[in-house]
């Protein structure tokens, strides 16, 4: 029996590190090492600095790898493994940014239905003066809906509101009344229908709401790359032109960023300037850019007019009209 001056733990108790912890490391105990995500590229933390996210340097490389990087890519797998190349299983990491199934529509709403919806909610994001995220947020809800069953024709404008109801009360500070919703619907539907559509898209999504969406890609893609602001504007009006297009939910949040700074770049410098792909090769950018571009050119057709008239006012410099013609008149890249 001790005595009552003896310490109670003479020796403080070292907690067993796992095998392949760094000396010095802190393990909480009871929790698995979380496995190594992929390099950070050089500047990551400077480019967080420059976002307002100061407090993040120490986690910068599990931001950018959960934020940026997709998962290893199958056809890479069985490359791999045809070349008999002796390594190490890379441990799945959760995909946060995923993209959606291919063939996201069902068969009774059409590409074109469906653009009509995403234009009539970028008007109504425009005028409560919403953030852009929320827009980038309402039209993931929307689609992970629509790739999840059936929907009447009738309620898609129904459905499109409610998924940009949910997606304020994941982003905004202060919300839009649902009477506000239903004014600016022209009185198709209800509060009662509202707030009913609302808990479907709740349940249907198994309260799935969170989807760091391609804005923040483009963002820390911008930083990184030490885009000006003209190239960030113009990227940003490729970008949501995307939105527009119902084979962009087959892309991945950070694949699109990446093709509108590219694109961007190479509209307001010429071809090969801009820095190049890290994250994605040119041949995965290849698909993707095509897409803006010929939205971009579209110019307001009508029913699809919001976006460009967004960035068609002198706030915005007149960027859509500028990328019209910077398209149909390339500038000539440097030598």
């Amino acid at each position: 029996m001790l005595s009552p001056t003896a310490p109670l733990d003479p020796k403080p108790r070292s907690t067993p590190v796992p095998d392949g912890v760094p000396a010095g490391r802190r393990v909480s105990p009871g929790c698995p090492e979380r496995p190594p995500g992929p390099c950070a590229p050089p500047g990551l933390e400077e480019a967080l600095s420059s976002l307002g996210l100061e407090g993040e340097r120490e986690y910068a490389r599990d931001i950018f790898a959960e934020v940026m990087i997709a998962a290893p890519r199958a056809g890479a797998r069985e490359r791999s493994r045809g070349a008999g190349e002796e390594s190490e299983a890379v441990p799945a990491r959760p995909q946060v940014c995923r993209a959606l199934p291919r063939r996201a529509l069902p068969r009774a709403v059409t590409p074109e239905m469906r653009a009509l919806v995403v234009d009539w909610l970028v008007q109504v994001h425009e005028y409560l003066g919403l953030a852009g995220d929320t827009l980038y947020l309402a039209v993931h809800l929307l689609d992970s809906y629509l790739g999840a069953g059936r929907v009447r024709l009738h309620r898609l404008q129904l459905l499109g509101v409610a998924c940009l109801f949910v997606a304020c009360k994941m982003e905004e500070c202060v919300l839009p009344e649902p009477a506000s919703l239903c004014l600016l619907g022209d009185g198709s539907f209800s509060r009662a229908e509202l707030l009913c559509a609302e808990r479907r898209i709740l349940s249907r999504l198994d309260f799935r709401l969170h989807h760091p969406g391609p804005l923040l890609c483009l963002g820390l893609l911008a930083a990184l790359a030490r885009s000006g602001p003209q190239v960030l504007l113009l990227a940003t009006y490729f970008l949501e032109l995307s939105l527009l297009e119902a084979e962009a939910a087959g892309w991945e949040p950070g694949r699109r960023a990446a093709a509108a700074l590219s694109l961007a770049h190479r509209v307001l410098h010429g071809a090969g300037s801009g820095p190049e792909p890290a994250l994605y090769s040119r041949a995965e950018l290849g698909p993707v850019e095509p897409c803006m571009v010929r939205a971009a050119l579209r110019g307001p057709a009508p029913g699809l007019a919001a976006v460009f008239l967004k960035y068609a006012r002198p706030q915005r410099q007149g960027t859509s009209l500028a990328a019209a013609r910077l398209l149909r008149h390339p500038p000539a890249g440097p030598p």
